[in-house]
C-alpha cells in the first residue's frame, strides 16, 4: 500500500476511531429520520440487525479513503493494481488473525455465507455424509444436494444437542468421510450453540465439523483454534460491513483435492492446448482455486476493516454491552402477558442480541408494520429462512405453509410467523427502550392507524 494511501487511512482510523465501549460503535444511518403514519418524523432504529448489521462509519471511511487507489487485482502490472492485490491479501491475513487460524488454514472470499457453505458442498469428497440440525438457517440446511444427510431433530439443551449428534455419528459408516455443520449462535432465537463440544463429537467419529459462524461473528469472538472446528463461514453484510462479501477459512486439504467452485481466470495456474484439440489445465492450489473471476476488492477489504475494528473496540465490552440491551428487551417483553418469547434451551441460556417472539391477537406481519409505521422501528417478520425451526418453535405442523416474509394474512388473523428484534455494536439504548414502550403500548391500545394486506404483507392502509 502506498504511503499516501496509508496515510489516508491511517488519518481515517484516528478521527473515527470506535468511541469508549460503554457506547455504541459509530454505524451508518443513525441520523436517519424516518416519517411516521401519525404525523411527524423520528430518527430510525435500526434493529433488524439480524439480516444486515449498518456498516460500522469506520468501515466506511476506510474504503472512502481506498476508493481513488482502486485497481485490478492479480491482473495489472500497473501501481494501482499492485497496491490493491497487496490489499487484496492483506485483507486475508487480517481475517485469519481474526479468527485465530492455523497454520496451513485457507481464507477464500465468497460472496456471502450461504455462498461459502455451497462451496464446501461442492467440494465434498465422494459419499459424503453430512449431519445438520433442523434448527439451521437454509444457508446450511440446504446446500448438501450431493452427499448423504442425516437430518437431526432440533435439541432442547445443549447437551441433548451433543447427545443427539454422538448418536447420529456411532450409527454412520466408519470408514467414509463425513461432515457436521452448526450455527454458532441461531438466527431465530440468539441463543448460543456448544460449538466446542459437538467440535469434540464430530472429530471422536472421525467426522469434520463446519461452523456457520454468520449470526456469532459479529458478537463474540470466534477462535478456529479454541472451538476446534474444521471450517468457518461468516458475511460481510452481518459483521457490519457492506452487502456482497463473504468468508470461509479453515483447512485446504478438501479444498485443493476437489475442481474448483467457479472455472475460470484467477482459478487457473496454467491453461494449454493440447495435441488432440482439447484444453489442458492446471488449477491453483492456494485460496485462488475458488476465486475465480474479478474479486470484489471493497467487500474483502471492507471485511477486513471490520475484523480490525471489532477487535479493537474489545469483543469483552461489546459482548457486556450486549447482554445490557439483551436484558432490557427480555425484562420489557416479559412484562407483557401476551408476548410470548421463542426459546430451544431456555432462559437461562446464553445468547446474543437476536429475539423472536409472537403476541396473542396479533398477525406477526400486522405488528411488524405497526412498530414500523408508528414508531419508526425497523424488526423483522417471518420464518426466518429457517422454516423448520420457527414451525418446531411454534408448534405448527411441518406441511404449513409459509413465507421467509408474511403469508396472506390480514391483520388480527394468526399467522404461522414470528417477530424478530436484533441489535448489536451499534444500537443505542433509546431504540430498544422505544422499542419495549412500542409492544407494550401497541398490546395495551391497539394499532392507532388502519392497515391492509398487499402482496402477502401488512401495509399502512392510505
Amino acid at each position: 500500500m502506498s504511503a499516501s494511501l496509508n496515510t489516508a487511512c491511517a488519518t481515517t482510523a484516528t478521527t473515527t476511531a470506535p468511541p469508549l465501549a460503554v457506547q455504541p460503535l459509530a454505524v451508518l444511518g443513525r441520523d436517519v429520520t424516518v416519517p411516521l403514519v401519525t404525523g411527524g418524523e423520528v430518527s430510525y432504529a435500526a434493529l433488524d440487525y439480524a439480516a444486515s448489521a449498518p456498516a460500522l462509519q469506520r468501515v466506511w471511511d476506510n474504503v472512502a479513503a481506498y476508493a481513488p487507489y482502486y485497481g485490478s487485482v492479480h491482473r495489472g502490472a500497473g501501481y494501482l493494481s499492485q497496491l490493491s492485490t497487496d490489499l487484496f491479501e492483506q485483507s486475508r491475513v487480517t481475517v485469519a488473525e481474526f479468527l485465530d487460524c492455523r497454520p496451513g488454514d485457507q481464507v477464500v472470499f465468497t460472496r456471502s455465507t450461504t455462498d461459502s457453505l455451497n462451496l464446501l458442498a461442492a467440494v465434498l469428497p465422494a459419499d459424503c455424509q453430512v449431519f445438520v440440525f433442523e434448527t439451521e438457517h437454509h444457508a446450511s440446511l440446504l446446500p448438501w444436494t450431493n452427499a448423504h444427510v442425516t437430518y437431526l431433530n432440533a435439541p432442547r439443551t445443549p447437551a441433548e444437542a451433543v447427545a443427539t449428534l454422538e448418536r447420529a455419528l456411532a450409527g454412520r459408516d466408519p470408514h467414509g468421510p463425513a461432515l457436521v455443520c452448526v450455527t454458532g449462535a441461531s438466527n431465530v432465537t440468539g441463543e448460543l450453540w456448544p460449538v466446542r463440544e459437538l467440535a469434540a463429537a464430530a472429530h471422536a467419529h472421525g467426522a469434520r465439523i463446519v461452523l456457520d459462524a454468520a449470526q456469532l461473528a459479529p458478537h463474540h469472538p470466534v477462535s478456529v483454534r479454541e472451538l476446534d472446528v474444521d471450517w468457518v463461514a461468516f458475511s460481510g453484510h452481518k459483521l457490519y460491513a457492506p452487502f456482497g462479501s463473504g468468508v470461509l477459512a479453515g483447512r485446504a486439504d478438501w479444498l485443493q483435492e476437489a475442481e474448483p467452485y467457479l472455472a475460470g481466470g484467477g482459478a487457473s495456474r496454467k491453461v494449454a492446448r493440447r495435441e488432440d484439440g482439447g484444453v489442458e489445465v492446471e488449477w491453483h492450489t492456494t485460496a485462488a482455486r475458488h476465486e475465480a473471476g474479478s474479486p470484489n476488492v471493497i467487500g474483502v477489504y471492507s471485511i477486513a476493516s471490520a475484523c480490525r475494528a471489532l477487535t479493537e473496540a474489545g469483543f469483552e465490552s461489546l459482548v457486556e454491552r450486549e447482554r445490557h440491551l439483551i436484558a432490557k428487551v427480555r425484562e420489557g417483553l416479559a412484562e407483557v402477558p401476551a408476548v410470548r418469547v421463542l426459546s430451544l434451551f431456555g432462559d437461562d441460556a446464553p445468547r446474543v442480541g437476536v429475539i423472536s417472539f409472537v403476541v396473542d391477537g396479533w398477525n406477526s406481519s400486522h405488528f411488524a408494520a405497526a412498530l414500523s409505521a408508528e414508531y419508526g422501528i425497523g424488526v423483522r417478520d417471518g420464518l426466518f429462512c429457517a422454516h423448520p425451526l420457527v414451525r418446531t418453535l411454534l408448534g405448527s405442523e411441518p406441511q404449513a405453509q409459509g413465507e421467509c416474509g408474511a403469508p396472506e394474512a390480514a391483520p388480527g388473523e394468526r399467522s404461522l410467523n414470528a417477530i424478530r428484534v436484533s441489535f448489536g455494536a451499534g444500537t443505542p439504548d433509546e431504540h430498544v427502550e422505544r422499542f419495549v414502550r412500542a409492544v407494550g403500548e401497541l398490546v395495551a391500545h391497539g394499532a392507532k392507524w388502519q392497515y391492509r394486506t398487499e402482496e402477502g404483507r401488512c401495509v399502512p392502509a392510505v
